[in-house]
């Protein structure tokens, strides 16, 4: 829980699957993970910078039974090992493990958690003291934009993962790069010197 009197935090929020790792349905499996190029630069710049890193992602696979908890958490360890040899870090992790309709057993709930609901952003300004209005969220989905929307931060989208072809969906005004590493760099161009 964020400190009474303490500043608040500005962050990027950042999707997790076709963001920052190459697209693999349900991946949990730290030998099929792959950066995107430019990932770990991009999240050490930001870092530097003073943002708080944390990663948002929509996990069905455990709401299917594909894999556990327990596996989703182990891959971010193994994405934070890789990151760390980058000088990069991931300051926080936020996993939506439920389906609405796909789900099994106690994981089939219409949560307010998962993409595009703003349950993950906003779990992350109440542990960490983030300030919305001057954070971003950086995705490849729709999901993720209307995410970030609906919390209260920027949002733009990425052409990597599914962001090719999801982009003929977005409202106008929302920005959208190459990839992480170019969303990162424009970013940093309007902080004040």
């Amino acid at each position: 829980m964020a400190q009474p009197g303490v500043a608040k935090r500005r962050a990027v929020f950042i999707d997790r699957d076709g963001t920052i790792n190459e697209e693999k349905e349900y991946l949990y499996r730290p030998e099929a993970f792959e950066f995107i190029p430019g990932v770990p630069e991009a999240i050490r710049i930001l870092g530097e910078a003073g943002f708080l890193v944390v990663v948002v992602t929509n996990q069905s696979g455990v709401a299917r039974g594909y894999y556990g908890e327990d596996d989703v958490r182990s891959l971010h360890r193994y994405m934070d090992e890789l990151l760390l040899t980058a000088g990069a870090k991931v300051d926080a992790y936020y996993f939506c493990p439920h389906h609405p309709v796909n789900g099994v057993g106690e994981y089939r709930i219409d949560c307010r958690c998962r993409k595009p609901m703003p349950g993950m952003l906003l779990q992350a300004v109440s542990d960490l003291g983030i300030d919305l209005s001057a954070s971003w969220m950086i995705g490849d989905k729709l999901a993720d934009v209307e995410a970030g929307i609906a919390a209260g931060c920027r949002s733009a989208m990425v052409l990597t993962g599914y962001g090719t072809e999801e982009q003929t969906k977005l409202p106008v005004d929302v920005p959208v790069f190459k990839d992480l590493l170019a969303a990162a760099q424009a970013i940093l161009t309007e902080l004040p010197d």
